[in-house]
């Protein structure tokens, strides 16, 4: 049975509203649930149409179980698995999925699907039931959740594709594609899209193929033809997707993701890179001397916890601070690539990468 979140009790809501907002100052996040209430107070002095509140009112349950359901997991690296509904489970990428899945369970990542059949049905089946997540939307055809998700705890039941979507992405730490048609089309290039832009990653994105199949091949000559040559994507925007029909090339490329990067973020206008081990001064003088053409000013440095990062579980990690010009991703990714070769992570994180 999917997770289910029951209507509130309407009658006891008006003292709980009082109650929470009288608790607003003392609360650790009380301006960011004072700024959801505003939003709403004011949405309730406009003209909208009932259907308005009934897309709101949906969307805030898919947000109220997605933050759930996945706030215990935080700590574990997620890799998504895009690919086709339709795919039999006697073919090669079915089977190329279910041992995707089950290899990189082993090595301690769990695994998030669109928990409907074929290649959705590979990848929870091969992570099994511990370390599967299913995120499904109902469809008035081909989209029931599959057998190995099923009855699990960490299926959820979604109203709407942009909030699936929105936590298949938020949660995960890689995205392995396999072939699939329009949905898995939309996901590869939604995907890129907010590589591109900034709004989702750095993360390794896998396009995965049978043994000598030309499925992401045939779609890589589109992009290159069609997109790139005309220059409507940078040559660097291919560095943001690796193709591969080898599992292992797909394993090296998620581990050596975060060899020795960890996770970023924007502290105001500077963009903080969390590293795993430190790297030498050299290294950041000949990341300096190659990717200067990223930054808007100064140079590439050192730096320990920002006073906004104090108290996250990153805190004690080293740091390398620039100013990035949110323009060049692409890049950006070839920078972490160049990073990754430099230093030496820490045997703890080289036996698990997985773990954030």
């Amino acid at each position: 049975m999917a997770s289910s979140f029951p209507a509130h009790n309407l009658e006891s809501l008006p003292d709980e509203l009082a109650e929470l907002v009288a608790q607003l100052p003392r609360l650790k996040y009380g301006k960011l649930i004072q700024q959801a209430l505003a939003t709403i107070v004011r949405l309730a002095g406009e003209e909208i149409d009932r259907l308005d509140w009934k897309i709101l009112s949906a969307a805030l349950q898919d947000l109220e179980q997605g933050f759930t359901t996945f706030y215990p997991y935080k700590h574990v690296r997620k890799i998504t698995i895009f690919g086709s509904a339709r795919i039999a489970s006697d073919t090669p990428e079915y089977r190329l999925a279910m041992e995707f899945a089950r290899h990189v369970v082993d090595r301690g990542f769990m695994v998030m699907t669109g928990a409907g059949g074929g290649i959705m049905e590979a990848g929870n089946q091969g992570a099994g039931t511990e370390k599967s997540f299913g995120l499904n939307i109902n469809l008035p055809y081909e989209q029931g959740a599959n057998s190995f998700i099923a009855g699990n705890d960490k299926l959820l039941d979604f109203k709407y594709f942009f909030t699936r979507k929105l936590f298949m992405l938020r949660e995960s730490d890689a995205i392995a594609l396999f072939p699939g048609g329009f949905g898995t089309q939309d996901e590869a290039m939604e995907c890129l899209t907010l590589c591109q832009t900034g709004r989702y990653g750095p993360v390794p994105m896998i396009l995965i193929d049978r043994p000598g199949g030309s499925y992401w091949q045939d779609w890589d000559a589109y992009i290159r033809k069609h997109l790139l040559e005309p220059g409507l994507i940078s040559p660097d925007d291919t560095s943001l997707y690796t193709i591969t029909d080898n599992l292992e090339v797909a394993y090296e490329t998620i581990n050596r993701f975060y060899k020795v990067y960890h996770s970023s973020r924007y502290v105001k206008e500077k963009f903080v890179i969390r590293l795993n081990s430190e790297l030498s001064d050299s290294n950041v003088e000949k990341l300096n001397a190659d990717f200067s053409d990223i930054l808007t000013k100064g140079k590439i440095e050192k730096a320990q916890a920002f006073p906004e990062e104090i108290g996250d579980e990153t805190e004690q990690l080293p740091r390398l601070v620039l100013h990035f010009n949110q323009r060049d991703f692409g890049r950006l990714y070839q920078a972490i690539g160049a990073i990754n070769q430099m230093g030496t992570p820490p045997p703890a994180v080289a036996a698990h990468p997985e773990i954030k």
